[in-house]
């Protein structure tokens, strides 16, 4: 149940519903109290909810759960980042990397967390600072009437909470009004202007006249000098596009360097050049150019697309050394942030690729199959001791240990049966023929499963299924000796009305009664052999008919008397 809700909790994740997961990881922690990942997710998920006080908390209980594990010191950073406590940041991925000397992760960290900052003088932040702005806001007539306006008072909130949103309204003219009021500026607009609008006076249509070539722009040596390098970097970009698609890659990668020395304002040259890297297999080199081009990306406010592009890279490169290192994270957390930046379906796929194989991962290294009998062993003992919930929880260690070993799920069938939870039990019986269709021990289960369910005809096909891989099984033998007893105690119309009526609700919810008593040939049938003789004689000859017939007399809808 704890991996269960983990599950869900890394789904919520990955889908952006940060609250949901944290309601998750918090079930899965209740259930596994110990479990040291669980609370490193939940951490993750506080962090992407600004809740950082929370998830310093979890931080510090997976390292106390976990000391060697250097993801644990990564949430720890993570959240003192958040916090802005930059010194107690950096000292948390500095004992990470005395952990794991190698990991990205923990590195990236450590660089951020040891930048030089100092007190913020851009104006336009603290414009949007504390109460203040709402009094001027208020005092101003222009922009009081905004206020009232829902949409407008939202808007300021996500400005005041993230000044660099205010690039997202610069377009809204009462967003620029604001801000004019803010910074005692006036933008555009005579003093009492009427901002009222007014109904436009027709105009007369006239036949356009066709306007006169512009004359060209008359540049400054410099920003000619700046034209031409871009163009040319352009050309040394084409040529790196064409050496790439025929794998002349040393070829390619000195055009897109050209092209970097010619334009340091294009990162796409970065991120060509870092898809070289990556098919060349150095993926050291892809990761840098992917985190230099996010950088420069950011510095030059480029489309965030183009920064998701190059981190979606960089974690294509960090999954081809998860392969060595055996550590999916970084890259898993890679996709994650490319996600935040642009939702792209091919980004998507790559993060559910990295988490499929890092549970693989986890799977391989759980497996033992010499665990896996011992805790077989200790499932037949509580078995034999008729504790059956026990035995179906060393069973299923044991499966998990091994999850090849037909027995388990055999005897996990067994327990479920005496237990009564005759779904899983199937489920189980039904995994063992997969696993091993020639395991006869396997249909015999599920053939008794079916047979206490009272799906006599499928207990049948069950038991002779089993038959033709050992026609000498007795077990198998007896099985089918039941069946008969009662297929032919219905036919015979010898059923009690308590079970006639039992089996007719059952098989009322069977497909295939249901398929065959809504054909409109099979209801013309029936009436036939109640009403027309001559005509079911005729039926009886056809084999289809006659199968569905028994099927239905089987079933106890139909009663030969």
């Amino acid at each position: 149940m704890a991996e269960e809700a983990k599950s869900k909790g890394n789904a919520a994740f990955s889908s952006g519903d940060y609250a949901a997961a944290i309601t998750h990881f918090t079930e899965a922690i209740n259930l596994s109290p110990t479990n040291h990942i669980l609370y490193s997710n939940r951490s993750a998920a506080y962090a992407s909810l600004h809740r950082y006080a929370e998830a310093l908390s979890d931080a510090k209980k997976t390292i106390e759960l976990k000391p060697d594990w250097a993801k644990g010191y990564s949430r720890l950073g993570a959240a003192y980042m958040g916090l802005s406590q930059y010194k107690e940041a950096a000292d948390a991925y500095k004992k990470g990397l005395e952990v794991d000397p190698s990991n990205e992760t923990l590195k990236s960290g450590l660089a951020d967390a040891s930048r030089p900052r100092g007190p913020s003088s851009n104006p336009f932040v603290e414009a949007f600072q504390g109460e203040e702005m709402w009094a001027k806001l208020t005092a101003d007539p222009g922009t009081r009437v905004y206020l009232q306006q829902p949409d407008f008072v939202k808007t300021m909130q996500e400005i005041q909470k993230n000044p660099n949103n205010l690039n997202l309204y610069m377009k809204d003219k009462r967003v620029m009004q604001a801000l004019g009021v803010l910074l005692s500026v006036k933008f555009g607009g005579a003093k009492g202007e009427d901002t009222e609008m007014k109904e436009a006076e027709p105009v007369k249509k006239v036949e356009p006249e066709p306007e006169p070539e512009p004359e060209p722009m008359e540049l400054t040596e410099e920003e000619r000098e700046k034209k031409e390098r871009k163009e040319e970097a352009k050309k040394e970009k084409e040529q790196g596009n064409a050496a790439y698609k025929k794998k002349e890659f040393e070829k390619a990668i000195e055009h897109y360097s050209k092209a970097m020395e010619l334009d340091d304002e294009d990162i796409s040259y970065l991120t060509n050049r870092a898809a070289v890297y990556l098919e060349m297999g150095k993926y050291e080199e892809c990761i840098q150019d992917c985190d230099k081009a996010v950088e420069r990306g950011r510095e030059l406010r480029f489309d965030f697309k183009m920064i998701a592009k190059a981190l979606t890279r960089k974690g294509s490169a960090l999954v081809k050394m998860a392969k060595c290192s055996k550590d999916f994270e970084p890259a898993i957390e890679t996709f994650q942030k490319a996600l935040t930046e642009h939702r792209n379906p091919d980004t998507l796929k790559k993060l559910n690729d990295a988490e499929k194989a890092e549970k693989e991962l986890e799977q391989q290294e759980y497996f033992d199959p010499k665990v896996a009998e011992e805790e077989r062993d200790k499932g037949n003992g509580f078995f034999k001791e008729q504790k059956y919930p026990e035995a179906v929880r060393h069973y299923s260690e044991a499966i998990k240990r091994n999850p090849k070993d037909v027995r388990a799920y055999s005897n996990r069938a067994a327990c479920y049966t005496k237990l009564g939870a005759l779904p899983e039990g199937l489920k189980d019986a039904e995994k063992c023929i997969e696993l091993d269709s020639s395991f006869t021990k396997g249909y015999s289960r599920k053939g008794a499963i079916q047979f206490f369910m009272k799906e006599y005809d499928k207990a049948m096909e069950t038991y002779q299924e089993g038959l033709k891989h050992d026609p000498k099984n007795q077990e198998l033998l007896d099985g089918v000796r039941r069946c008969v007893e009662q297929i032919n105690k219905a036919n015979r119309g010898d059923l009690t009305p308590e079970e006639l009526k039992e089996r007719q609700a059952k098989a009322m919810q069977d497909p295939e009664v249901q398929n065959i008593l809504s054909d409109p040939v099979m209801r013309q049938v029936l009436v036939d052999f109640q009403e027309n003789p001559k005509a079911a004689q005729e039926h009886m000859k056809n084999p289809m008919v006659m199968n569905k017939i028994q099927k239905l007399v089987s079933a106890g809808i139909v009663q030969v008397r």
